[in-house]
């Protein structure tokens, strides 16, 4: 116990100063020229040095005539200084870019499966930006978004479906549509709208989200008091599409996606009611955040 407080007291006396007067001795020779370069008299220089071999009970200098000559200890704690002080200085460097904006990290949370996509279109000049900021995209679709946020785990939470909650703001970014998407051959190809109903006798596929949280229950299947003959969940959009121009069954997306992404397959999309399902992707943010983190502002400026 005797030797930890004498280390921690140590670890008080030896300070950023020490270690630039003992670099600076060795750098310019003489206690006058490591003075000058330190913007320092030489009588505070020589009271700092003395003072600390005071503290330390240790001699660093040795006089041999007019030169300084480094002690054991001394020398040691040179190399220390020659060691340490760089570390320092990239750490100030990096304090200092933290302070302008121009270091840090981004993690977004993902609430929607498909909106990945369209935030790949917000992150590019988000990043060429922001060339010192990391961003890390947490694709977990059905873990606590809103707990997480709380929590900071994340930043940012991308969702169409926000809630209302103390401490927490969410942005309208994006609207889209709702659609549902059928083979060109399927009977409902030359609807212009459907009804609830006309999903009773389909297999429907979505992504592996409980269908409490899935638009085409909530906002037309269930006010609708209807099922899909079938509900089967695939996690890939790619596939999906595949699958449902081989007329296994349908699909609901949203309409920007199934343009982005139907190429040559033989699909198209039916509105879901005369109205149809429009939605928002909506970023949450903790209500302090987009005054306090720069680049979290500018992301969302960026996605507005």
């Amino acid at each position: 116990m005797v030797l930890f407080h004498f280390f921690m007291n140590t670890i008080h006396m030896i300070d950023r100063m020490h270690l630039r007067i003992m670099r600076e001795i060795d750098a310019q020779g003489s206690l006058t020229r490591a003075a000058q370069s330190l913007h320092l008299t030489q009588s505070a220089l020589s009271h700092a040095l003395k003072k600390l071999e005071q503290q330390l009970c240790v001699s660093l200098w040795i006089k041999q005539g007019r030169q300084l000559q480094l002690t054991t200890a001394g020398r040691h704690l040179l190399l220390e200084a020659q060691r340490l002080l760089p570390q320092l200085e990239r750490l100030d460097d990096a304090m200092a870019d933290f302070a302008q904006g121009n270091r840090g990290s981004l993690r977004i949370g993902m609430e929607c499966h498909p909106c990945y996509r369209w935030l790949l279109t917000i992150v590019e000049p988000f990043l060429a930006q922001w060339p010192g900021v990391d961003v890390d995209v947490k694709q977990q679709f059905q873990f606590g978004g809103m707990a997480a946020l709380f929590n900071y785990d994340i930043d940012i939470l991308v969702t169409p479906d926000p809630l209302a909650r103390s401490g927490v703001e969410f942005h309208p970014c994006f609207a889209y549509e709702q659609v549902l998407v059928v083979s060109r051959h399927d009977s409902l190809a030359n609807e212009e709208w459907i009804a609830p109903h006309a999903l009773s006798d389909k297999v429907l596929y979505t992504y592996p989200v409980e269908p409490s949280r899935l638009d085409i229950y909530t906002e037309f299947l269930l006010p609708g008091q209807c099922q899909p003959r079938k509900h089967k969940v695939i996690e890939a959009t790619e596939m999906m599409l595949q699958l449902v121009a081989a007329r296994r069954g349908v699909a609901c997306l949203p309409l920007w996606l199934v343009e982005q992404m139907r190429g040559e397959l033989a699909i198209t999309t039916v509105r879901l009611g005369q109205q149809g399902v429009h939605k928002h992707i909506h970023l949450g943010v903790r209500q302090e955040a987009e005054s306090a983190n720069p680049f979290i502002a500018s992301f969302l400026a960026s996605a507005r």
